[in-house]
C-alpha cells in the first residue's frame, strides 16, 4: 500500500501531512518504532520519544504535531503525517493490515442447539458449541468452539463470543460486544449466610448486564447477584483475570487493567480507570473520571476525578511524597538514632 494511500484512509483525522519532495513509499506493514523495518510505519506519541526518529528505520511515521519532530524526520527522509492523536492514529493504520480472523456464517454440525432457539442472520456458530433454551441470538453474532450458553441469555448483534467462554442464565449481553476466551459471564456472586452450623447459600437469582460495546479479557469473571442485577456500562473495557463481584455496577467507557478485583455492591462512574491489580472492598463508591493506580487498595469512597494510589488508598500527589521518604527511611533512621544519643 502507497503511504499516499494510507494518508486517504486517515482522511480528516490527518492534518498536515507531508509527501517528502516525491518520495510515497510503498508501505507493507506496521511495527513499533525502535524494532521498525524498511517498509514498514510506526509512530511517535510525544516529545519523551523524540530521539527514536534519528534512530527508526520505518519508512513512514505517524508523528504529534511538533515541528521539530517534522523537521527531523524530513532531514532523514523519513514520510510522515502529523496528527493530534498519533496512537490513534496507529490503531487505525493497523486495521489497513490486520484483521482479527473471522468465519463465515453457518452452524457447525457438532454445535448442540436448542430448537427453541432464536438465531438470527449471518450467524456463526463454531464447532461443540452448546445453546440451551431460550437463548436469543441477535444478527452477525460469532459464537466461537466449545462455548457454553445457559437458559435464557440474549446477546445482541455482531457480538463475538470467543472459544471456551461460558454464559450463564438469564445473562443480557448487548452489541458490538466481546467475550474473550475462558471468560466466565453471569455465574452465580459469592454469597453464603454464616449460621452456627455453618455457612448457608443464597442463591443467586438476579441478573447480569453487559451494555453495548463492551469487552471482557481471557478468564474474567462477572458475577449475576442474589437479587436485582450487575451492570457494566456501554464501551467498558476489562482487561484478563478481572473480577466484578455480583451487584456491583460498573459505568460507561471504564477500563480496568489485569488482575483488578471488585467485591459486591461497588459502584463505579463513568470513564474510571483501574490500573493492574486493583481492589475495591464492598459497597465502594467511584467517582466519574476517578483513576486508581496499580495495586491500589480501596476501602471508602472515592469523589469523582481523584487519583488515588497505596494501600490504603491516599490521594497521589500524597503517596509519591510518602513513597520518596520511604526510600530515605534507614537514612532517616539513622539520623534519629544520633539524635536521641
Amino acid at each position: 500500500m502507497k503511504f499516499s494511500e494510507i494518508i486517504q484512509q486517515l482522511g480528516e483525522k490527518a492534518t498536515n501531512h507531508s509527501l517528502i519532495s516525491d518520495l510515497n513509499p510503498v508501505i507493507t506493514g506496521v511495527a513499533a518504532v525502535d524494532t521498525a523495518r524498511p517498509g514498514t510505519i510506526s509512530y511517535i506519541e510525544g516529545g519523551k520519544f523524540a530521539g527514536l526518529v534519528s534512530q527508526t528505520s520505518a519508512s513512514a511515521l505517524i508523528l504529534p504535531l511538533d515541528e521539530n519532530l517534522e523537521q527531523q524526520a524530513n532531514a532523514r527522509g523519513i514520510a510522515w503525517i502529523a496528527t493530534k492523536d498519533p496512537r490513534l492514529g496507529f490503531a487505525e493504520v493497523i486495521g489497513l493490515f490486520y484483521q482479527p480472523f473471522h468465519p463465515q456464517t453457518g452452524i457447525h454440525p457438532t454445535a448442540v442447539i436448542d430448537p427453541a432457539t432464536e438465531l438470527g442472520d449471518d450467524v456463526y456458530v463454531g464447532p461443540q458449541v452448546v445453546i440451551q433454551q431460550g437463548v436469543k441470538i441477535g444478527n452477525g453474532v460469532c459464537i466461537h468452539p466449545h462455548v457454553v450458553i445457559y437458559p435464557g441469555v440474549s446477546i445482541g448483534d455482531r457480538t463475538i463470543l470467543h472459544a471456551n467462554c461460558t454464559i450463564h442464565e438469564r445473562t443480557q449481553i448487548g452489541a458490538d460486544c466481546v467475550i474473550h476466551s475462558g471468560a466466565v459471564i453471569g455465574a452465580e456472586g459469592f454469597g453464603f449466610v454464616p449460621t452456627a452450623t455453618g455457612w448457608f447459600k443464597m442463591e443467586q437469582s438476579g441478573y447480569t448486564v453487559l451494555e453495548d460495546g463492551v469487552e471482557v479479557g481471557c478468564n474474567s469473571a462477572v458475577d449475576r447477584p442474589a437479587v436485582g442485577e450487575t451492570r457494566i456500562g456501554k464501551n467498558t473495557k476489562l482487561d484478563n483475570l478481572v473480577h466484578i463481584g455480583h451487584n456491583s455496577q460498573i459505568g460507561e467507557n471504564c477500563a480496568m487493567a489485569a488482575q483488578v478485583g471488585l467485591a459486591g455492591g461497588v459502584k463505579v462512574g463513568n470513564r474510571v480507570l483501574l490500573g493492574g491489580q486493583v481492589g475495591i472492598a464492598n459497597q465502594v463508591k467511584i467517582g466519574d473520571g476517578a483513576i486508581a493506580t496499580a495495586q491500589t487498595g480501596i476501602h471508602g469512597d472515592i469523589p469523582p476525578g481523584e487519583i488515588v494510589s497505596g494501600s490504603p488508598a491516599v490521594a497521589n500527589k500524597l503517596f509519591l511524597k510518602v513513597s520518596a521518604i520511604y526510600k530515605r527511611l534507614p537514612e532517616i533512621y539513622q539520623t534519629f538514632k544520633q539524635l536521641k544519643k
